[in-house]
């Protein structure tokens, strides 16, 4: 390991994450692969590779600070782009059963082939909308942990989201910008999708720097039939 790695193997074990030569090839491999897909395809604007390891890695590990992960048996990673969270989360719980949902077919032939590189199991990528994708039978109300890292609002990311996920389920909503404000006007939005704000989590970035936010919210009765709107409504209009 150089010192990047050593310095990133560290920084997970304070937070209780061991990871094994193994895993860390795997990360590593997950690097090379993104910054060469990189080159034909938009995935991120961010390819240093230390920053992937702290902005995305890192980043996406940070979920299981505040979840228990050993205690989710299915994932649905919605939006994911390049695999964030969802990828780095299942290489350090290889026992998740993940579901990538993105609607760009590019990513997700992109994701398919990292997958059988990285050689990880139980990971199914689907092409769609997380509108449509949420209305079938064998995604709705069926996931331990919904979660989206990205740049919506509080209120559009929890109509994509909390269709996946079972009762009794939580959904976490990974933000970087401040979230106090929207997580005031999400009432009426977590009334009508039966969920409930357990807590919002705050944390800091190492190395890089940068502040994050996590909001958790537990399913408290399946999604009403209305819900998710059709594709583009919730971001065009969010539940208010």
């Amino acid at each position: 390991m150089d010192a990047l790695q050593q310095e990133f193997v560290a920084k997970l074990g304070e937070k209780g994450i061991e990871l094994s030569e193994a895993q860390v090839d795997q990360f590593e491999l997950y690097y090379k692969e993104l910054v060469e897909w990189n080159e034909k395809i938009n995935l991120t604007a961010i390819t240093e590779r230390s920053e992937v390891y702290w902005k995305h890695f890192y980043d996406s590990l940070s979920l299981s600070f505040y979840v228990e992960m050993n205690k989710v048996k299915s994932m649905a990673d919605i939006g994911s782009g390049a695999g964030f969270p969802g990828i780095p989360l299942k290489i350090a719980f290889p026992h998740l059963k993940l579901t990538i949902v993105d609607s760009l077919n590019k990513r997700i032939n992109f994701l398919k082939q990292l997958v059988e590189k990285l050689n990880v199991q139980d990971v199914n990528c689907v092409h769609g909308r997380a509108e449509d994708i949420g209305r079938l039978p064998e995604h709705r109300d069926q996931y331990d942990l919904s979660t989206a890292r990205a740049v919506a609002r509080f209120n559009s990311l929890a109509e994509f989201c909390m269709p996946f996920v079972k009762v009794g389920g939580k959904f976490v909503s990974m933000k970087g910008s401040e979230v106090e404000e929207e997580v005031k006007e999400s009432g009426n939005c977590m009334k009508e999708l039966r969920g409930k704000v357990l807590k919002v989590d705050r944390m800091e970035l190492p190395v890089v720097g940068g502040v994050r936010h996590f909001v958790q919210v537990s399913k408290l009765a399946a999604t009403p039939k209305k819900y998710p709107r059709k594709a583009g409504t919730p971001l065009k209009s969010p539940l208010l």
